[in-house]
This record gives structure tokens, sequence and C-alpha cells, in this order.
């Protein structure tokens, strides 16, 4: 039996193989194309920075450039009809043909910047790029809360809160300028106190404090782009005087009981007898003696009638009938 043998086919570029791949390659050189050398820049504010955005591959010699800054869900101008446009007006400048450079940034900056280039002469008109500017903010001093006086075994809680740097800062606390671990436990030069530090919340504990926790206390906020600290205030730990404070309470008890006495004995006194003047439980004060009283006509006639009441009707005399 014989055994053919298989050779090899070779594929050879034809002339419309050829074509195609210059065609697909003049495509590619005739598109307009961009990149970036930082996607991603951050800077510090008030200083400069540039947004990069470079035409790798065009065949159009005067491309139109646009510059639109997105933030917040809106989309306005930077760069348009070759001038800067916006709230960047004055303090910032096209740089080449295409990258744009910002002056003097502030936080407000911070936000997307699509770069947009029009080519009219290439087969792909439009390409556009985004760079994601971030603007850090250094902090400013924290506000500081710091109880003045807190008795021994108590607890106590200090506060430090920034609210102006960018990214969210970090926070240390110091004592006698010395800095606290965010647990005491973890230091054995804090064995006799017992707090816990949150650098994200810049709260500081005392579960419970002791007399060595007696001093002045200060806080810094720190982020990327520096630091600040509040001034220092003194927290002091006192004893409680237990003696006094029993001595107190029996002075107060004291002073009731001398009250409620000077009180029970007013009343046997009659100091607090109260006369009722109301309606006819009013008596008229006895008549005191070689004191003889006027009456009035109205008066006699008044007690004319209530005696008559009494009495009742008068019985006549045959004489007193005679004359009736």
């Amino acid at each position: 039996m014989a055994l053919s043998r298989r050779l090899p086919l070779r594929l050879c570029p034809g002339p419309s193989l050829l074509v195609l791949l210059l065609f697909v390659r003049s495509c590619l050189i005739e598109a307009v194309n961009l990149k970036s050398s930082n996607q991603n820049p951050v800077v510090r504010e008030f200083e400069s920075v540039e947004l990069s955005c470079i035409i790798t591959d065009s065949q159009t010699n005067d491309p139109r450039i646009e510059w639109k800054k997105i933030q917040d869900d809106q989309t306005t101008y930077v760069f348009f009809d070759n001038k800067i446009q916006g709230h960047l007006a004055g303090r910032a400048e096209l740089l080449g043909k295409t990258s744009l450079k910002i002056l003097n940034v502030t936080r407000s900056d911070t936000a997307s910047y699509r770069c947009e280039v029009v080519a009219r002469n290439d087969h792909k008109e439009i390409d556009e790029i985004v760079i994601d500017l971030t603007v850090q903010v250094k902090p400013v001093a924290p506000v500081c809360r710091v109880p003045k006086a807190v008795p021994v075994g108590k607890s106590a809680t200090l506060h430090c809160q920034e609210n102006e740097g960018y990214p969210r800062p970090h926070y240390r606390w110091y004592r006698n300028d010395i800095p606290l671990p965010t647990d005491s436990k973890a230091n054995p030069r804090f064995r006799n106190s017992s707090f816990v530090l949150n650098p994200e919340t810049g709260t500081l504990v005392f579960n419970a404090v002791h007399k060595d926790d007696t001093g002045q206390y200060y806080c810094f906020a720190t982020n990327e782009a520096g630091s600040a600290h509040c001034e220092g205030q003194e927290m002091e730990v006192y004893d409680l005087n237990i003696a006094g404070i029993i001595g107190g309470v029996l002075v107060v008890l004291a002073v009731l009981v001398l009250i409620t006495l000077g009180i029970c004995c007013a009343y046997r006194r009659g100091y607090f007898i109260n006369n009722k003047q109301n309606g006819e439980s009013y008596k008229n004060p006895g008549k005191p003696d070689g004191v003889n009283y006027i009456r009035t006509d109205d008066e006699v006639r008044n007690q004319k009638k209530q005696l008559g009441k009494v009495i009742g009707p008068k019985i006549l005399s045959p004489r007193d009938s005679r004359h009736a």
C-alpha cells in the first residue's frame, strides 16, 4: 500500500489581501488619537497643575480643541472658541496645542476635565480623554474640647475636629508635648492610664482618669497636604473630698431641722392662724370696755325688724283693743 505524502499549503498574500491591509493601515493612520501622560493628577491647593492631552495621530494641521469641566453632574466650558472660559479665565492657559495648565488651583477645581479634539481631515474625526484632578487642601487649626477638671476614677472625653482639610485628616493627641498612642495598654509608659484614641474621629476617651492624666493636651490634624494643631488646654484630675461632702450634707440636714422646729413653734403660738372673713362666718370684733357706739337710723330699724321676728306678733290689752 503506497503512502501518500501531504504537502504543506503556503498562503501567499494576494493582491486583494495587500490592498485590504493597506486600507486598514491608512484608516488607522488617518484617525485622530489622544493620550495623556497623567490622567489622575494630584496637586496641593494654590499650586499649578498641567492637564496633559496629547494628539498622537492626526492628518489635520489645525484641529478644534475644547476643554470641559464635569462636576456635580454639570458640564461647563473651560476652553472654547480658542479662549479660556468660565471661572478659570485669567488663571489658566493652553500648553502646546491641547494641554491645559491651571494656575493657583483651589479646592473648587477638584473635578473631571474632558479634552475633546475634532480633526476634520481624518477618517475618525473626534476623540476625547478625561483627566481626573484632585486638589489637596491643608487642614486648618482644629477645634479642641478638653474638660478642665475631672475627679479621680471618672470618665472623660476629649474632642478634636477639623472640617477644611482634604483628604479628611487623621488626628493625634499630645499630653505635655508627648504623643499619645491609640491605646494606653499598648505602651508601658502609660500603664497608669486607661484611654483609647480614635484617629479617624479625633476623640480621646478615658475610661477612668488617674492623677497622672493631669496635664496640657492638644491635637494635631494631618493629611497629605500638611498639618495643623489647636492650642494646649489644661485638664486637672483631682481627688474627691469624702469628709467634706459628708460634712456639707450634715450641715444641710441640720439647717432643715432648725427650719422645721421654727415653723412648728410658730404654729403653736398662733402666728399662722387665719381669720375667716367670708360670708356670715365673719364676726365683728368685741366692743372694748368704756366705748359707746352711735347707731345710725338704718341700724336701729334693722335691729327692730330682727327683734320683731324673734318676739312674734304683739298681744293687745283690752285697753289697746278699744282704741284699735
